[in-house]
């Protein structure tokens, strides 16, 4: 009689693999009815888990890498206590570390981190990465990946991520329901993702309530810092375009353009209404108070480790990686930058 496998066990049942194999592997979340039901059918058929993926198991370091393109940012440190908030109640240790948006220093902590047995690496792209080898190094080594925020499409492993192009529609779809004609965009690269999503988020806004595209209102800020909003506006003041609203692509870039504005006497929300992305923590403390993009970071932590946890079960049925992408939600907060001012 030919072996069974977690498939046959599944298909008699009428249930998925992952429920079989999360009974088997004493998963806390399949209800006690169905643990019941599977661990009968798999004791009468007299089934034996697969002793390889079991021998693997016990390999595990329990120790999973974090590699975070900036260590001193409130987005991404919402992010680590996400993961972490999970992590611990699956005694799970956490390695972060930071690529300081370099490519070869990114490249160089996935190989150290590969040399030290992890279990998986969790990663969100830095600015320059255009070749991905390494990321497919550790597929090739048998660890789990996860990406978040920053990804690579082409890459096959679960993704976390926000509807940046969806937020950036509302985002910009707010200034215009606020009375603005001539929006400007100052969008980050053409690397990575987010950047060309929030970009496209901005076009469709304007698309969507026929307000004609005009490429000279669009800059781009290689950097997402105070410095890039800053000379943005300075280049969009001296070429004497004419705006009434700015979406930004992040919080920094907005905090500098306004700073800029407010070095010529432009007055905001008065003269211009301009809105951020990330929601930082600064925002709620500037004059005035930036309107910005909230991106439900704890929430992506906590569902990126949990994906772990699924592409893991995946993993030890002999599955090839997943590639599902999971969009989370996001909500605009309105402050004082962006709401109408009466003459």
């Amino acid at each position: 009689m030919e072996k069974l496998k977690l498939f046959d066990i599944a298909k008699a049942l009428g249930l998925s693999k992952t429920t079989i194999s999360k009974v088997l592997n004493n998963y806390s979340d399949v209800n006690q009815f169905t643990r019941i039901k599977v661990l009968n059918y798999v004791k009468k058929v007299g089934f034996q888990p697969n002793r390889q993926a079991s021998s693997l198991r016990k390999k595990e370091t329990k120790t999973i890498a974090v590699i975070l393109p900036e260590i001193n940012h409130d987005f991404y440190n919402s992010v680590q206590e996400g993961i972490l908030s999970v992590s611990q109640k699956n005694d799970y240790n956490l390695c972060i570390a930071t690529s300081n948006e370099s490519y070869e220093t990114e490249k160089k902590l996935v190989y150290q981190f590969l040399g030290r047995n992890v279990d998986a690496i969790f990663l969100s792209l830095c600015n320059e990465t255009k070749n991905f080898d390494h990321l497919k190094a550790i597929q090739e080594q048998g660890k789990v990946l996860v990406m978040f925020d920053k990804i690579e499409k082409t890459i096959n492993c679960p993704k976390i991520i926000v509807d940046d192009r969806k937020a950036s529609f509302l985002a910009t779809e707010h200034l215009i329901k606020n009375g603005c004609k001539k929006i400007l965009h100052f969008r980050g690269g053409f690397q990575p993702q987010i950047s060309i999503d929030r970009y496209l988020g901005y076009r469709d806004a304007l698309n969507k309530h026929g307000i004609p595209f005009d490429k000279e209102r669009v800059i781009v800020c290689e950097t997402a810092d105070e410095n890039s909003g800053f000379f943005a506006a300075k280049n969009v003041f001296e070429s004497a375009i004419k705006f009434d609203g700015l979406f930004a692509y992040t919080d920094y870039v907005a905090i500098g353009s306004i700073q800029f504005f407010k070095s010529k006497k432009i007055r905001v929300p008065k003269d211009v209404l301009v809105v951020g992305f990330s929601n930082w923590k600064v925002t709620r403390f500037t004059s005035p108070t930036i309107s910005s993009v909230d991106q439900s970071a704890f929430l992506m932590g906590e569902n990126i480790f949990k994906a772990f946890l699924e592409e893991k079960l995946l993993k030890s049925q002999g599955d090839p990686p997943g590639n599902k992408i999971f969009k989370l939600p996001t909500e605009l907060i309105v402050r004082e930058s962006s709401k109408i001012v009466s003459n």
